[in-house]
């Protein structure tokens, strides 16, 4: 059986972990947005970013380092309702902006590592789950659902009150930061391994230019 790969759209969600959201919420009422976004901050992460399981992620370009970002993405079936989930490593070249990160940080090649296969299940039964995070076999953070402004079923709500979800799609519930706002990070040589109870876990192995 051939790797696990998306067949539609995949969506990942900002400012959807309640630490990360109390760290910016004093700037957010600042030029250029004045206030809180009142509807869920999207962005896409296109093909090119698919690394399926057993692949290796090659930094490119002079990128040394990536912020590694556990997170769970819904799987839409028909009728925009969810048939499925798997964990997800939403990589990107540390930034400073959250607002409207550019395609340059988010959107490298190889820069969503998939695992092997998609876990059925109930939006329900995913809402207490922890994703730890391992670094070269480390424990370097624990992912917690419980923590996220939207929950499962208000995010899929609250996106489908303003777009319609397509057969295929992946929505990611969003990542989480550190203490400190920033998220662990990864470079070359590193193993990152992305896990939790009942899903297949996704492993990314950097690799730089020899």
């Amino acid at each position: 059986m051939s790797p696990w790969t998306p067949r539609g759209t995949v969506y990942g969600t900002l400012l959807n972990f309640q630490r990360e959201w109390d760290l910016w919420s004093p700037r957010m009422t600042q030029d250029p947005h004045k206030a809180p976004p009142q509807a869920p901050v999207l962005y896409v992460k296109t093909a090119n970013t698919f690394c399926p399981a057993g692949q290796d992620l090659l930094l490119q370009d002079g990128v040394t380092e990536v912020d590694i970002g556990a997170t769970l993405g819904l799987v839409i079936g028909a009728q925009a309702q969810v048939m499925g989930a798997l964990l997800l490593n939403d990589l990107s070249v540390p930034h400073t902006s959250y607002y409207r990160p550019p395609v340059k940080f988010r959107n490298r090649d190889g820069f969503l590592g998939l695992a092997a296969h998609t876990s059925p299940g109930r939006v329900q039964d995913w809402q207490a789950l922890q994703i730890d995070v391992r670094r070269n076999g480390e424990l370097v953070q624990t992912v917690d659902l419980r923590q996220l402004v939207r929950d499962l079923p208000t995010l899929l709500a609250d996106v489908g009150a303003f777009m319609t979800l397509q057969p295929g799609d992946v929505l990611m519930v969003g990542t989480d930061c550190l203490a400190d706002g920033t998220r662990p990070r990864a470079k070359a040589g590193d193993q990152v391994e992305i896990s939790a109870p009942g899903f297949s876990a996704v492993t990314t192995h950097v690799k730089g230019l020899a």
